[in-house]
């Protein structure tokens, strides 16, 4: 369809309507693609590998992120604009024609939860989720309006600083999770992020601002598949990929809150208290996981 939409810009009413309902059509379908492949790579190695599974799936999401932009540009500059929905569907196909032998894992057999059921026993760990997510939606979609008005040049170099040290951190340190549980891992990067974002809102050059980009990248690199250790196990195994949907909504929710949010504070206090906001929503997160933390030590759910 984005393909379709490109070919008819001289209809622009009819190639616009044409992009929006691809974009629909995309976001459901990445959604569920992210879900299912989560369900699908925990069903092979076992619950015990959640956290590494909900990780290696974070990784190559932002590193396919990190390479489509630039990829993007080339292939436009080489044969035009016109080319990028084919270059599009032959990599979901090739994406297809990779899983096509790949054995299916077993279904669950058990009583599942109604969905809104399993929606209100992740809200908890995705609320913890979103609040300290909306420091990622502020810095990448601020972070070069934020050099501008400092005078800075190098915007895009604390995008690769932040994208660098997130994945990075992922690698090297995924192992934390089981090792300390998914709540202390979850403080203990949260507390990481919020010193990043202090940094960013204070930064008085580029540095500094580059460092706290880093280390930003740090903090919020094990929030997602450390909360999500502990959500998953609120709810019963035939529910998990019901659990995995509730939870990823919340991520997304907190994509859609930075932008007009910080934007408006940006508007009326400038682009260095975005990060200051950003920091104190992390520490709002920070607390309701050291709730979730002690209020799960004394609660079981069911298996």
């Amino acid at each position: 369809m984005t393909l379709l939409a490109t070919l008819l810009q001289e209809f622009a009413t009819l190639s616009l309507s044409i992009l929006i309902v691809a974009r629909l059509f995309l976001g459901v379908s990445q959604g569920l693609i992210g879900v299912g492949t989560i369900s699908w790579c925990i069903g092979k190695l076992g619950a015990e590998h959640t956290a590494r599974s909900i990780s290696w799936n974070g990784i190559a999401s932002y590193g396919a992120i990190a390479i489509g932009a630039p990829l993007g540009v080339i292939v436009i500059d080489a044969v035009g604009f016109n080319s990028l929905g084919g270059a599009l569907i032959v990599m979901a196909g090739l994406a297809l024609w990779l899983i096509r032998n790949k054995p299916s894992v077993p279904v669950v057999v058990g009583e599942r939860l109604p969905y809104w059921s399993v929606f209100g026993r992740i809200a908890p760990y995705g609320l913890g989720l979103t609040l300290s997510s909306i420091g990622y939606g502020t810095l990448t979609t601020f972070i070069t309006l934020f050099y501008l008005s400092r005078g800075w040049e190098g915007a895009a170099y604390c995008l690769s600083m932040f994208g660098v040290c997130f994945i990075l951190a992922r690698l090297l340190f995924i192992g934390a999770i089981n090792r300390l549980g998914g709540y202390n891992a979850a403080i203990v990067c949260m507390a990481v992020e919020i010193c990043g974002l202090l940094m960013l809102w204070l930064s008085p050059s580029s540095g500094i601002a580059l460092a706290g980009a880093g280390l930003t990248g740090v903090g919020l690199s094990l929030v997602y598949p450390a909360l999500g250790v502990e959500a998953i196990k609120s709810v019963p195994t035939p529910s998990r990929g019901a659990g995995l949907s509730a939870y990823a909504v919340f991520f997304d929710l907190a994509l859609a809150i930075a932008g007009p949010v910080m934007g408006a504070i940006a508007l009326g206090q400038g682009y260095d208290w975005i990060f200051f906001y950003a920091a104190l929503l992390s520490a709002c997160a920070l607390a309701l996981t050291i709730w979730l933390s002690r209020r799960t030590a004394n609660q079981t759910y069911p298996a």
